[in-house]
C-alpha cells in the first residue's frame, strides 16, 4: 500500500494566489506529505512567496508537462498528486487517494471538480466535467490527478505538448488501469470562467478538445487558449 504522498504544484505568475494554496497544503505536510511546487519562469514573486510554504521550489521550462515531470522527478512520495495553483483539495484527501490505490485495481485517478462560483451555469459545468470524466476515463488537470509513482513512470510521465497533456497522459494511463473517480470535489478558481465568459469559455474548451481528437498542433491549440477569439 503507498504511504507517501508528494502534492506537486506547477505555477507560473501565480503570486496574488499560490500563498493560499499552500497554506491550504500545511495539514498534508504535517502528516508526512510532501508539497512540491515548480516556476516555469515567473516574472512575479512567486518563488519567494512559495519558499517557506512548501518542501521544496524547483525551476523548469515553462509548460505545464515539463513542469510537472520536473517535480515528479524530485519528488519523494510513493503517490504524486498534481494540483494546480488555483484549485483547492477536499478535507482528508489524502486519506481517499491512498484508499483508492491500495487494492491495486487502479494505478492513478482523479477527483470530482466543483467551480468557486455561485453561478447556477458553472455548477453544472462542474457536473458535468465530472460526469464527462467518469464515463470517458480521461481527467482534466484541474480535477487533481494522481498517480502511483511506478505507473506514471511506466506511463513515461505527461507528454512534452503544449496543452492537452493530461489528456494524452490519460490516454497513457488507461492502458494500465481505468482511473480511480473520486466523488470526493476539488474546488477550482472560476477565474478563465470570469474572464472570458462562461459560455465562450465552454465552446472555446469544446472547439479546442474536438480540434485535439482530429489531430491538431497543441502549440496551435495553445495559442488559441491563450488568446480566445
Amino acid at each position: 500500500m503507498p504511504g507517501t504522498i508528494s502534492v506537486i504544484v506547477p505555477a507560473l505568475d501565480e503570486a496574488h494566489g499560490i500563498a493560499r494554496c499552500l497554506e491550504a497544503l500545511a495539514p498534508l505536510r504535517a502528516l508526512g506529505h510532501e508539497v512540491v511546487v515548480v516556476d516555469g519562469g515567473s516574472a512575479d514573486a512567486t518563488r519567494a512567496l512559495a519558499a517557506p510554504l512548501a518542501d521544496r521550489v524547483l525551476e523548469a521550462p515553462r509548460g505545464r508537462a515539463r513542469q510537472m515531470n520536473a517535480g515528479a522527478a524530485a519528488a519523494r512520495g510513493d503517490v504524486l498528486l498534481f494540483l494546480h495553483a488555483d484549485t483547492r483539495l477536499p478535507p482528508r484527501a489524502e486519506r481517499a487517494v491512498l484508499a483508492a490505490l491500495a487494492g491495486g485495481a487502479h494505478a492513478w485517478g482523479r477527483f470530482d471538480v466543483a467551480i468557486d462560483s455561485r453561478s447556477p451555469l458553472l455548477a453544472l459545468v462542474g457536473f458535468f466535467m465530472s460526469l464527462r470524466s467518469r464515463l470517458t476515463g480521461i481527467a482534466t488537470g484541474d480535477q487533481a490527478i494522481f498517480a502511483r509513482r511506478d505507473a506514471l513512470e511506466r506511463a513515461g510521465g505527461f507528454p512534452d505538448i503544449a496543452l492537452m497533456e493530461d489528456v494524452a497522459f490519460s490516454a497513457r494511463m488507461k492502458r494500465l488501469s481505468r482511473p480511480a473517480c473520486l466523488r470526493e470535489r476539488v474546488l477550482t478558481s472560476d477565474r478563465r470562467w470570469r474572464r472570458h465568459g462562461t459560455l465562450p469559455t465552454i465552446l472555446l474548451m469544446w472547439r479546442l478538445r474536438l480540434a485535439y481528437f482530429l489531430g491538431a498542433d497543441p502549440e496551435e491549440l495553445a495559442r488559441r487558449y491563450a488568446k480566445p477569439g
